[in-house]
């Protein structure tokens, strides 16, 4: 009897082996994406994954891509939780991290501004307790009473609106962020970097709220056809649902956790260069994870432009994909949700476009 249990057993458990998928090579063993980075190995991973600095003709302080919301519910759909999501630009990667909930996130830019700027956002977060202290924070204006946690975008920034800036809260949180990236963290940071960070943030002083994509342009383009951040975190679905990284306390909290256990790298790299998108990939790979979302932007324009989309493509084919891994991508032309350029954001599967660049 006791035999006849055992030989049992011994066929449940081969029929279940033969029945279960293929391991992929990559994927054996745990996942072991860490729970947190130190501030040396965070430092040493932004500068051993980068390349050399490159050209962008805008330095892309903000984003003009309103119709985010309306794409979130369907990428959320087919997503794997704590996973690795892959971005390029500025905020609007906030937006699809909050909806991803990633366990680690790199930015990948051809400009080392872009970097800078990741690195003011990275002490804004870990310097503000909630959202309202966050925007107080990126514009120098002082905090309105009348906000508290379950104040909605809307009525954030119509509060701040009726708030003036300060030269002088300005200059008290440009030192304390200077404090947190060198003091606290120790990042190696040389003045000029450092100025540069200051002149980012002055940026956002000088503009408020109101700030364009354009606004730090000479001369602009685009003018008021461009969505203000106010504008981008009020931004709502079809149902009215706000969806931005500072709709709720949760979607910033979100960020400001992986900011704080340096989990969210910001790197310099062409999509079509030698180097950043592989050495993403090979650390993604070596801790046995996957790459959940690419956010692209429009960036395959320039590639296309520049000769190097298929250079590109094989650079993402040598990601770990499944075929759950999605692009996120913004292109010119037809109806764009609100103002904003006519630029429409699609969800398109990575594996299966990618198949034949190896």
């Amino acid at each position: 009897m006791k035999r006849s249990r055992a030989l049992l057993a011994a066929g449940l458990i081969l029929a279940s082996c033969l029945a279960a998928p293929p391991i992929i090579p990559w994927l054996r063993g745990a996942e072991s994406l860490p729970e947190s980075i130190s501030d040396r190995e965070f430092a040493r991973l932004t500068a051993d994954l980068s390349e050399p600095d490159g050209y962008f003709r805008s330095d892309n302080l903000l984003s003009n891509e309103l119709g985010f919301p309306y794409i979130l519910s369907d990428l959320v759909k087919g997503a794997v939780p704590a996973r690795v999501y892959i971005g390029v630009g500025p905020e609007q990667n906030f937006n699809y991290i909050a909806a991803l909930k990633p366990k680690l996130a790199f930015i990948i830019d051809i400009r080392r501004g872009n970097l800078n700027l990741h690195l003011m956002y990275k002490a804004l977060f870990e310097l503000s307790s909630d959202r309202a202290d966050f925007v107080s924070k990126l514009f120098s204006v002082r905090r309105p009473t009348t906000l508290n946690a379950l104040s909605t975008p809307e009525q954030i920034f119509t509060a701040f609106s009726n708030v003036q800036k300060s030269e002088a809260l300005y200059n008290v949180n440009l030192k304390a962020i200077d404090a947190d990236l060198v003091e606290k963290h120790h990042f190696a940071l040389d003045p000029e970097t450092l100025d540069a960070i200051a002149g980012i943030y002055e940026a956002f002083y000088t503009y408020g709220p109101g700030i364009r994509y354009s606004s730090s342009q000479p001369g602009g383009f685009g003018g008021f056809n461009q969505p203000s951040y106010a504008e981008l975190m009020m931004a709502a679905d079809a149902d009215g649902k706000f969806r931005s990284y500072l709709a709720s306390e949760s979607s910033f909290l979100v960020l400001k956790e992986l900011e704080t256990k340096n989990l969210l790298l910001p790197v310099v790299g062409n999509f079509g260069g030698p180097k950043a998108i592989r050495a993403v990939g090979k650390y993604v790979k070596d801790h046995g994870s996957v790459v959940s979302a690419f956010y692209l932007s429009n960036v395959e324009m320039y590639l296309y432009q520049a000769d190097l989309w298929s250079a590109f493509c094989r650079n993402v084919a040598a990601l770990p994909l499944d075929d759950t891994s999605t692009f996120i991508r913004s292109s010119r032309g037809g109806t764009s949700y609100g103002r904003g350029f006519g630029l429409n954001l699609s969800l398109n599967e990575m594996a299966a476009e990618v198949k034949d660049c190896h």
